[in-house]
């Protein structure tokens, strides 16, 4: 884990000159790397807490405010960048990968949007995910002094 980071915090020092921003295609492997196993699937109380799009193809659904959950999808996933709001179908209170759907609302220029099939479901260690998002926030904050010194 200590590699990941190292390497996606050098990553990001490379680009500081542009950007202090991360892509999706680092916060993905920041989100892939703090990700368990894939499981089956998950409780659905009807509402999420909160959302992010990583990409087209992957997000994370917060289930609670210490609770979240890396979906990644089948295929690219129409303004899944752009969207508004989100929800998934489910069975039962429960939304399983290879069986459920995220739906995108709003956003974007598409009028027709096919559902969008969740291939893997994965649980975040969300207070270890927190931790290095501050660790790299910091090494973010040490680079730009540097730069500017």
């Amino acid at each position: 884990m200590k590699r990941t980071l190292l390497l996606l915090a050098l990553s990001l020092s490379l680009g500081a000159c542009s950007t202090t921003r991360m892509t999706n295609a680092e916060t993905l492997t920041l989100y892939k790397s703090h990700a368990g196993a894939p499981v089956k699937d998950f409780q659905y109380f009807g509402h999420i807490s909160g959302w992010s799009p990583l990409g087209d193809s992957a997000l994370t659904v917060w289930t609670r405010p210490n609770q979240a959950y890396l979906l990644e999808l089948y295929g690219p996933c129409t303004d899944l960048d752009f969207a508004p709001a989100i929800s998934m179908s489910n069975m039962a209170g429960r939304v399983s990968a290879r069986f459920d759907n995220v739906y995108v609302h709003g956003g974007g220029a598409s009028s027709i949007r096919l559902p969008c099939r969740i291939e893997t479901i994965r649980p975040l260690n969300v207070k270890a995910l927190k931790q290095a998002q501050k660790e790299l926030r910091e090494a973010q904050m040490v680079e730009r002094e540097a730069a500017s010194g």
